[in-house]
């Protein structure tokens, strides 16, 4: 083969402009571009259940599918809690990129919104943990880089450890130190060995954390916990284990590291989910509603003398990234909590929160042949679905083309396309397989949240029965997931 050198050839042509895509992409042009250039396999998966899109915004809770399917929006992982292009956060924006006239990626100075924001987060901290009033902040570009971060933190202040506490259905992120504290076989198989050890244990057990700290406490830099468990299903730990997490951390040596990234500012009707079930972290990271929904923003926020023994003298730079603390992002950051507190949306979600999982509850008792449980804290809720083959009619397993356990994880994709086709956008849970998660924005009016609740009970009425979610998908589309799932 043989390449052009640069001084034969012409400029390059790009395919697509910004005006066509601002115009209005074509959906089925949208599908294959994804397919042939992206994550093809993914799509196809979406696509075969129905629920691939792309979907078009009406307003920040509602969607229309390619279909002209309306939808609620309970989507996006928790990372919109003013729903999709809130408009108070996109007249900020305009105003900003009209009147800012700071560096955009300030990686060698004193920036005023990345100072800003640091001040804010630190503030917003210690009002609720007081010993948090000179703790200090670095930023990144995703909720995996915050947990990077604090893995770097915890080892540079606890030297000469090599382990670390995870419970089991926990979720930290994917990229390698974030996927090592994420005890899923799926997502940590085809990268082993990670870094770092890792010690897992029973989410919510205090007598195991407790052995585990006296065997093994000299050893472990930090307990990484998630205060509500949001892809492990929405899981609740039980009353008090939280704070006597942090006690035994504290009879060790050992510090703790808040994952805050799903469950904080508001989402669960606290601003820390942490702090509010009675621990008090000695790092805190958080990342997806600090973006308001437009830009990825993460941050990692420690005590100052644990951020100083990664960051201290000519060592500061012993952790940076280009575009972390980029002046946009900042600005999105700081505005995101105002709204949040000028809305009072914390207690909001806290009230809202309260209705909507009694709501649902009761859709469970109904329909408890279809639903087994539900599970909420604020904001956040989990929908966890009979297995699917439990009820099977006679005769029917052996004509479908998976085994038990790929039929099984099919439970919530299953899930997530009935509520689909039912007028709600909904998540998977990635590691609970028969859970479906909702997510609606923290603003979500009244009216759109019974709509969702509403149509939710639709879809618990249609099916009645887990199994009958199967012969809704037509044979052809669940041969080809089988297909692809081998």
């Amino acid at each position: 083969m043989t390449l052009a050198r640069r001084d034969d050839v012409a400029d390059p042509v790009l395919p697509y402009g910004t005006t066509d895509l601002l115009a209005g992409l074509d959906a089925s042009a949208t599908v294959a571009l994804e397919t042939r250039y992206g994550n093809g396999d993914l799509i196809t998966i979406l696509q075969t259940l129905g629920v691939g899109g792309p979907l078009r915004v009406e307003t920040p809770w509602e969607l229309r599918d390619e279909k002209g399917r309306h939808l609620i929006h309970a989507a996006g992982y928790a990372a919109l809690p003013f729903g999709e292009s809130y408009p108070p956060l996109l007249d900020f924006v305009r105003a900003f990129t009209e009147r800012s006239r700071e560096l955009a990626l300030p990686q060698q100075s004193a920036a005023s919104w990345r100072a800003a924001l640091e001040a804010n987060l630190v503030a917003l901290l210690a009002h609720f943990a007081p010993s948090h009033a000179d703790s200090r902040v670095v930023f990144a570009n995703s909720g995996a880089e915050a947990i990077e971060a604090a893995i770097k933190m915890a080892r540079a202040a606890r030297p000469g450890t090599h382990q670390f506490i995870n419970f089991t259905a926990g979720y930290h992120g994917k990229t390698h130190g974030a996927l090592a504290l994420t005890p899923n076989s799926d997502y940590q198989t085809p990268f082993l060995p990670l870094t770092p050890k890792t010690i897992t244990l029973p989410f919510g057990d205090l007598e195991a954390l407790e052995a585990a700290l006296r065997r093994y406490g000299k050893d472990v830099a930090a307990i990484v916990v998630e205060p509500v468990q949001g892809e492990g299903g929405v899981i609740t730990p039980p009353e008090g284990f939280l704070a006597g997490l942090g006690e035994a951390a504290r009879r060790h040596g050992v510090l703790v590291v808040a994952d805050e990234i799903q469950t904080g500012l508001g989402r669960t009707g606290a601003w820390f989910a942490s702090i509010d079930a009675g621990l008090e972290p000695d790092i805190v990271t958080l990342a997806k509603p600090l973006g308001g929904g437009l830009v990825p923003v993460g941050a990692t926020i420690a005590r100052n003398e644990i951020f100083r023994a990664m960051l201290a003298g000519f060592g500061s730079k012993n952790h940076s990234s280009t575009f972390a603390g980029g002046s946009l992002a900042m600005a999105v950051g700081l505005r995101s909590l105002e709204i949040l507190r000028e809305e009072g949306l914390v207690s909001k979600a806290r009230e809202d929160g309260r209705y909507a999982l009694e709501r649902l509850r009761a859709i469970q008792t109904r329909y408890p042949n279809f639903i087994e449980e539900v599970r909420g804290a604020g904001m956040l809720f989990g929908i966890k679905l009979r297995p699917v083959i439990g009820e099977l009619p006679f005769g029917t397993r052996r004509l479908l083309p998976f085994d038990d356990a790929t039929l099984q994880q099919l439970a919530g994709v299953l899930g997530l396309r009935a509520l689909h086709l039912g007028g709600v956008h909904a998540c998977v849970s990635l590691n609970s397989f028969r859970t479906v998660r909702l997510t609606p924005a923290l603003n979500l009016p009244r009216p759109l949240l019974d709509e969702m609740l509403r149509r939710t009970e639709d879809v618990a009425r249609r099916h009645r029965r887990a199994w009958t979610m199967l012969p809704r998908l037509p044979l052809t589309r669940l041969v080809r997931l089988a297909r692809m799932s081998s």
